[in-house]
């Protein structure tokens, strides 16, 4: 995402490209989705997408770096996240009560921050995503996540119980970076998957 937002319009493109690929890959069809009208969709972009039933987490996976054209990744991260490694696949019993999120990123960029207090310090609640590393650990959570935790010192402990790391702690060598995200949403109910 460029520091120009994505129109209304533009949002409800990707969030029916979304949702039309997990509507497929539930009726078992093929095939990638055709190049929108948008010009905006077509450039890089990152992405994440967000999958829930009755607010419990189906999927959401994303990519942190525009690599590819921006309706291409939400397409790809849409695929993926019906099948989430940390949780069970997304099967059609789901579709009916599916919401779906698109969360279209601005490029990291990264904080020099010498310790804990200080980073707590920059954050901005309801704002900021954020990306932790140590060289061998990532770890990221969108800004949509302030919503249920929204105190900077948990925010940062959860995202660093995440990463595998000591909450409360301080990891050595580790690079901090924030981005920002506009979030898209397509919400149930939806209609029964059709076959064609």
């Amino acid at each position: 995402m460029s520091d120009d937002p994505l129109t209304a319009a533009e949002g409800a493109a990707l969030t029916r490209l979304a949702v039309a690929t997990v509507a497929d890959r539930l009726r078992g069809a093929g095939g990638g989705p055709p190049p929108p009208a948008l010009a905006p969709l077509l450039a890089p972009g990152a992405s994440f997408v967000t999958l829930t039933r009755g607010g419990r987490l189906l999927g959401c996976i994303g990519t942190l770096r525009a690599v590819r054209p921006l309706f291409l990744d939400v397409a790809r991260n849409a695929a993926r996240a019906m099948r989430d490694p940390r949780l069970p696949p997304v099967t059609a019993d789901d579709w009916p009560e599916l919401d779906l999120s698109v969360a279209v990123l601005t490029p990291p960029e990264q904080l020099a921050v010498d310790g804990r207090e200080a980073l707590l310090a920059a954050l901005r609640p309801g704002v900021d995503g954020l990306l932790l590393t140590d060289g061998h650990r990532r770890a990221t959570f969108l800004p949509a996540v302030w919503e249920k935790l929204g105190e900077p010192a948990r925010f940062l402990d959860h995202l660093l119980a995440k990463g595998g790391w000591q909450p409360g702690g301080w990891p050595d060598d580790l690079t901090v970076s924030r981005y920002r995200s506009v979030e898209f949403h397509d919400r149930a109910p939806r209609a029964p998957l059709g076959t064609g």
